[in-house]
């Protein structure tokens, strides 16, 4: 029995170290460093120009991509629970490829994609539409590395979905439409909104596959992960912490957010 006890006490010590070493303090310096100068000096370097303009446009960006994210997700996550057809397995598990591809790979995929070689690239010269080093390969580079959020929160609810419900509302005379609306979407919205703020606080952090394809014009195309590497290489620790502080905090909305809706869903 007393070994019992002590291999369950050594066992939650060495979690809650982990947990200390790995996630709690390096936060608490991000936080301590960032206000190390004052609030003043953290309030100029947040308050920044460029600093300004690249959290601007990471969350504009970040909100337009986890906006995509909903429509097409809801629809593949759909397309693999309701129907059969050859290749859907393959399919599925290649939903969770940005999981395991690394971001550097991502961004070249994508640059090899949209350059101005490709045929993609070639049709958008002709149309005189720029996409490479532009808004809209940052939002395909925050698509491709979110994408898998959205269809696997949703996965397990239309899994779960029963489907005598459906069936009633048919039987009641109900359209497809409008069973969809009324039977069906209340029991995705927990999925889709819980897998929209993961996506949208994943793409606020994202810069290996961003920093590719941005082209990290200051002003234009230079997002806070980018700005914050800058910073670091010109020995701009305290500029770097500010803005690292703004996307934590954002982080940390999102994930008691998350949380919020799983609870509500469990009606805890």
């Amino acid at each position: 029995m007393l070994q019992g006890r002590w291999w369950s006490w050594g066992f939650r010590s060495a979690v809650m170290i982990y947990f200390m070493v790995l996630i709690v303090l390096p936060i608490l310096g991000i936080y301590g460093q960032s206000l190390s100068a004052g609030w003043s000096a953290f309030i100029d370097n947040i308050t920044e120009p460029l600093a300004w303009k690249a959290v601007f446009l990471t969350v504009k960006l970040a909100i337009i991509a986890a906006v995509i994210n909903i429509l097409v997700g809801t629809m593949s996550a759909w397309v693999l629970i309701r129907y059969r057809f050859p290749g859907r397995r393959l399919l599925n598990s290649l939903v969770d490829l940005p999981f395991a591809l690394p971001t550097a790979v991502a961004g070249l995929m994508i640059l090899l994609l949209l350059g101005p070689q490709s045929f993609v690239g070639e049709w958008a010269d002709k149309f005189g539409f720029a996409i490479l080093f532009h808004e809209p390969a940052i939002v395909i580079a925050m698509i491709f590395v979110t994408f898998p959020f959205v269809i696997r929160a949703v996965q397990p609810l239309l899994e779960e979905m029963d489907s005598s419900e459906e069936e009633a509302a048919y039987t009641l005379g109900a359209t497809k439409a409008r069973t969809f609306l009324r039977v069906i979407m209340p029991g995705m919205l927990p999925g889709i909104a819980s897998g929209a703020m993961l996506a949208f606080s994943r793409a606020l952090a994202e810069f290996g596959a961003v920093v590719l394809v941005a082209g990290n014009i200051p002003g234009k195309t230079l997002i806070a992960s980018v700005y914050i590497f800058g910073e670091i290489e010109s020995d701009n620790a305290a500029g770097a912490t500010a803005v690292s502080v703004l996307l934590l905090t954002f982080s940390f909305i999102i994930l008691w957010l998350v949380n919020y809706v799983q609870m509500r869903r469990k009606g805890v």
